[in-house]
């Protein structure tokens, strides 16, 4: 199974799936970024589909289109996001049916959205973390794959919460999207057994 990384970050992600030998077959982004780098230097191709607009009239089904043209043209089964910034249309969903993975630092359904950790803090909780699920139009809803609980700690900021959060989502993320690759493989399905 090929996968199609996309990312806008400084790439830990996508360093996490690399060195867990996840066939990583192309990495898109949206913008210039640290990710690209990670890609080069393990030979792998980067297709840069830049996000210019950051509007409310963004054409976000004609970027998606732009997206998935690139992942179709490397023959990519599933798609990881990996740490990507842009919330991409329907056709994503349409083309990889059930198979776009995302991370996300919090569990959910507590805590949806881009600022999920500032969430936690502001919300006074003990305990957050990181889960792994299957993307959907609605962001941050689809179904958990799995799940990894990270203590809040007493003076915890943002910053240091959120580390603690990524040195998690670098072991689980990997580890899911393999076990659902594997599943796939097995059953030809998503194959995927409730945890």
């Amino acid at each position: 199974m090929r996968i199609g990384a996309l990312a806008s970050g400084t790439g830990t992600i996508l360093e996490a799936l690399l060195e867990a030998d996840l066939a990583v077959a192309v990495v898109v982004v949206d913008r210039a970024c640290g990710a690209e780098k990670v890609a080069e230097r393990a030979g792998l191709p980067v297709v840069r589909v830049e996000r210019r607009d950051f509007s409310k009239s963004f054409d976000r089904d004609g970027y998606t289109d732009a997206v998935v043209a690139a992942l179709v043209e490397h023959a990519v089964d599933v798609v990881a996001m990996a740490g990507f910034g842009t919330v991409l249309g329907p056709s994503v969903h349409e083309r990889f049916a059930g198979k776009v993975l995302n991370t996300h630092p919090a569990l959910l359904p507590a805590f949806k959205g881009w600022h999920a950790v500032e969430g936690a803090i502001a919300a006074g909780v003990k305990v957050t973390g990181c889960t792994v699920h299957i993307a959907t139009l609605e962001v941050d809803d689809g179904p958990i794959l799995a799940q990894e609980a990270v203590p809040v700690l007493s003076g915890d900021t943002v910053e240091s919460l959120h580390e603690r959060i990524k040195q998690v989502e670098r072991r689980l993320y990997p580890a899911t999207v393999r076990e659902f690759i594997d599943a796939l493989e097995r059953d030809g399905t998503d194959g995927w057994e409730e945890r």
